[in-house]
């Protein structure tokens, strides 16, 4: 099973993402670990990413997503993958890899911001996220004011048969 956990900073992609994987037994990516310099630069000065930014980016997840479709081997991947056509290009289909949207108020993710550091994330970017991401039209959205290992087997339950 593949699952891409998503949603804009601050909702718990990486901290639910490496619990799930370790309760799964598979590898966990965080898509944060593919930008290029340039884009952490650009995103430590508080300048959001554009689409062609964030391009090779999303090419380099997909050839990872498609190398595990290609080996039937699971991962879990942590990616904010704002719009619709992002989730597209990584392959989200709901039957091989599965979205799952962590959804949460903007009051809990600026509260979450606030109480963080992120070595290239500038906190201000979170409005920029919420202006640009899209909401899901299918897949699984799950909210985010429960603890993230009750998130986990939330999407246990929903996902892992």
């Amino acid at each position: 099973m593949i699952i891409v956990l998503f949603g804009p900073m601050g909702c718990g992609k990486t901290t639910v993402g490496r619990i799930l994987a370790a309760r799964l037994g598979c590898r966990f990516y965080d898509a944060d670990d593919y930008h290029s310099e340039a884009n952490k630069q650009k995103m430590a000065a508080g300048v959001p990413l554009d689409d062609t930014d964030r391009k090779l980016w999303l090419k380099t997840l997909r050839q990872i997503i498609q190398q595990h479709v290609d080996e039937k081997a699971d991962m879990i991947l942590a990616c904010s993958a704002l719009k619709r056509k992002y989730r597209c290009l990584l392959g989200i289909d709901h039957d091989r890899i599965h979205g799952v949207y962590l959804k949460g108020s903007s009051e809990l993710l600026w509260k979450r911001i606030a109480a963080r550091s992120h070595e290239y994330m500038a906190p201000g970017l979170l409005q920029s996220q919420l202006e640009t991401f899209e909401e899901p039209e299918n897949g699984l959205t799950i909210g985010i004011e429960d603890s993230p290992l009750e998130i986990c087997l939330t999407i246990e339950k929903q996902l892992v048969r």
